[in-house]
């Protein structure tokens, strides 16, 4: 599997209403130092994927998200996800692949 589809396997994953970030995603892949590429992975992937579910170290929602942040922050919000001036909670809401999910 290349680096993209590892990548891209794990954004499908993503539970609606959670975020991860660019470089939480590139370390999981186990190149913790290429999350400028997730970011390139996630501007040109698979349209169809939760994209809007990636956000930077802080929180912050992407420039380059397709519509802006403004369209960033709307399909957070359709999800229930609080987004003040483009940032979201990451403490709150950061998910972890391997942590249990309570329904």
């Amino acid at each position: 599997m290349t680096f993209s589809q590892e990548v891209e396997a794990i954004v499908a994953k993503i539970p609606r209403g959670r975020v991860m970030t660019y470089g939480q995603l590139a370390a999981l892949v186990g190149r913790p130092r290429a999350a400028r590429q997730v970011g390139g992975i996630a501007h040109f992937g698979n349209p169809k994927l939760p994209w809007q579910r990636v956000v930077n170290k802080q929180g912050g929602l992407a420039k380059g998200f397709p519509g802006g942040r403004e369209e960033h922050a709307a399909m957070l919000r359709d999800e229930g996800v609080v987004v003040n001036n483009h940032t979201v909670n990451i403490a709150e809401l950061l998910w972890r692949p391997d942590e249990q999910e309570q329904k």
